[in-house]
């Protein structure tokens, strides 16, 4: 599943747990009449995780995953019952919060990043700068740097 659909299922809740995540992607593909592979759906969380499709936040003592800076969330196919079929309760964060943790997110990354990854790296900082009210401009030299 790709990143924007990833997107699309935590936000028809406000944010999942990646155990609930887990837990929605088993309850789609057994909707759709699809396998399920674990493996597979971890693999496309930590992708997303990592491409910032989904952006991990602690909230009410647990992390959760909200769509991230570069999703454009998208349903998959019978994601509309997902609320009908899950007990999870929806869930809010407050953009001042994604802002914080989008900037330590970037930061940690910029300072290992070099070549492609810190060129995409630029490009996230510019659609969190139009997400989130956060100012990028000191990880963009950071990267620049690299």
């Amino acid at each position: 599943m790709n990143g924007d659909e990833l997107a699309g299922i935590v936000d028809l809740f406000g944010g999942l747990t990646r155990e609930e995540l887990h837990e929605a992607l088993a309850e789609l593909a057994f909707k759709r009449g699809d396998d399920f592979d674990p493996d597979t759906a971890q693999a496309d969380v930590t992708g997303a995780l990592e491409d910032y499709y989904l952006l991990a936040v602690d909230r009410d003592d647990q992390r959760v995953l909200v769509p991230g800076p570069v999703a454009f969330p998208e349903l998959p196919e019978r994601a509309t019952d997902l609320p009908h079929i899950l007990d999870v309760q929806p869930r809010s964060v407050d953009r001042e919060e994604l802002a914080t943790v989008v900037r330590e997110r970037l930061e940690s990354d910029a300072a290992d990043a070099d070549g492609d990854r810190a060129r995409y790296l630029v490009d996230v900082t510019y659609d969190a700068e139009a997400w989130a009210p956060v100012e990028l401009d000191d990880v963009r030299e950071t990267l620049a740097d690299e």
